[in-house]
């Protein structure tokens, strides 16, 4: 398998997992990690929720041995909130900080932050600069642009500013999923810049990742990874032997079993995040809409670990 090396950051294989909110925390990660995720980060992370110390926030921190290496994704509209949380030594414990340039919330980028950065290159710029000028792995997670595609100018910058990798999600801010990603953005970049580039987009299968592999140094999977996290397993199957190779979806609701322990284990249980990470695990099961609706009307952790335990 292809070791894939961020500064001085070794990754053992090229299938990353996507920051996503709602989704990603440490509990997510390690099962995420268990399947054969060979990198996975935070979700998204606003810096002045760092800064006032937030305690949910400080949650969302939360890292491990088993966590490794460890990567935090955040963002912001101002290069002084990543000082300050530079200077809290906030990101002392993670072998990678990401800066977000790319999520398309209204509620993100209505703070100029997010994919709204992509209007202000500059700004992405100095954030990246202030973190390598501090000692820091740094990366950026990227689109094609906002509204318009300016992808090269943007990678430029970010390579410029010393960034050890690059993200990018081959879409607008303005696409959604329903669009499709478009890969031959992603190889003009990939041959302009010198820096790893990880492709992210439509990577739903070992098939698809062996093809953004042709591409990029690295493939990221997002949507296709909430609630089926065997999904790297399959893809780490597929890049060995050439076979798609079905999931058991009763050993994928295993997994979720273990999320909810480790979620209790970290003490970072929330009943909406598990419900809707739950019940993307049961979408695959037969009757799966009248399970579905069973599941979202539990109310106690004791309740749902008695439902899964049917399941399996």
């Amino acid at each position: 398998m292809k070791v894939i090396k961020i500064g001085n950051v070794k990754i053992k294989n090229p299938i990353f997992l996507s920051p996503m909110v709602e989704v990603t925390d440490l509990a997510y990660r390690e099962i995420c990690r268990k399947a054969g995720a060979g990198m996975a980060y935070t979700e998204m992370i606003y810096l002045d929720a760092i800064t006032h110390e937030n305690e949910r926030t400080k949650k969302l921190m939360i890292t491990n041995k088993k966590d490794k290496p460890s990567g935090i994704q955040v963002t912001g509209n101002d290069v002084n909130e990543l000082k300050n949380a530079i200077k809290l030594n906030a990101f002392d414990k993670f072998d990678i900080v990401d800066i977000n340039c790319g999520c398309p919330s209204t509620r993100i980028t209505g703070n100029q932050a997010g994919s709204f950065l992509l209007n202000t290159p500059e700004k992405i710029y100095d954030m990246i600069k202030t973190l390598k000028d501090n000692g820091h792995t740094a990366t950026a997670k990227i689109r094609l642009g906002f509204k318009e595609n300016n992808v090269m100018k943007v990678s430029k910058m970010i390579e410029k500013a010393g960034a050890d990798a690059l993200t990018i999600h081959a879409r607008l801010a303005t696409q959604g999923g329903s669009v499709k990603a478009d890969w031959d953005q992603l190889k003009k970049v990939k041959n302009q810049i010198g820096i790893p580039l990880i492709g992210n987009g439509d990577v739903t299968d070992g098939k698809s990742a062996k093809d953004m592999l042709s591409i990029c140094d690295g493939a990221m999977v997002a949507r296709a990874a909430i609630g089926n996290p065997l999904i790297f397993k399959k893809i780490n199957n597929y890049l060995k032997t050439g076979k798609e190779k079905e999931i058991n979806q009763k050993d994928n609701i295993k997994l979720f079993k273990s999320y909810i322990e480790l979620a209790e284990k970290y003490d970072i249980v929330e009943m909406g995040r598990i419900k809707y990470i739950g019940s993307n695990f049961i979408k695959s099961f037969e009757g799966a809409a009248k399970k579905r609706e069973e599941f979202m009307r539990i109310k106690e952790l004791s309740e749902m670990k008695s439902f899964i335990k049917k399941l399996i």
